[in-house]
């Protein structure tokens, strides 16, 4: 996080170097690359946040079955993300907007974590249905058609889950 001072810091840097003959612009596009600012609604379960919540077993176990993200514009959370919404704890009778927003956003992150075992299960399973029944077909037909039965599946564990 960046604290007032940090962030005032970073500007006058930022100005000086934009300024200076000694620093090329090169050097201050890969400032501004490696720079990841919060977004408005994580500074705002920062401020609304009381405690910490213990993380469940299956949302642990969700968030174990998450692929690695790869971020190339920080558009999506990755599971380090999704952990830190949801080990925050917030007051029960606060009936703020911005209370609300952040108690709404944890359970939307909750059910995502927790359809995640569910996905890659049913995705697994109906693959598993599918290379049993085509049994008697030769390893061509079998190789077409797990692909789309595996990709299906996972849209369909998610809408179990």
């Amino acid at each position: 996080w960046l604290k007032p001072q940090a962030a005032e810091v970073l500007s006058i840097l930022t100005l000086r170097c934009r300024d200076s003959p000694l620093c090329p612009p090169a050097t201050l596009a890969k400032m501004a690359a490696t720079l990841v600012v919060p977004s408005d609604v994580t500074i705002m379960e920062e401020k609304m946040k009381i405690g910490k919540r213990k993380v469940g077993l299956f949302e642990n176990v969700g968030l174990l079955c998450m692929l690695p993200m790869l971020h190339i514009h920080q558009s999506k959370m990755d599971k380090y993300d999704m952990k830190a919404v949801l080990s925050k704890k917030y007051d029960a009778d606060d009936m703020s907007n911005a209370a609300d927003i952040c108690r709404r956003r944890q359970e939307s992150v909750r059910k995502s974590v927790l359809a995640t075992p569910f996905m890659w299960g049913t995705a697994w399973t109906m693959t598993g249905f599918a290379w049993w029944s085509f049994r008697r077909y030769n390893y061509q037909s079998r190789l077409v058609a797990l692909p789309f039965i595996f990709y299906g599946g996972t849209f369909v564990g998610r809408a179990i889950g």
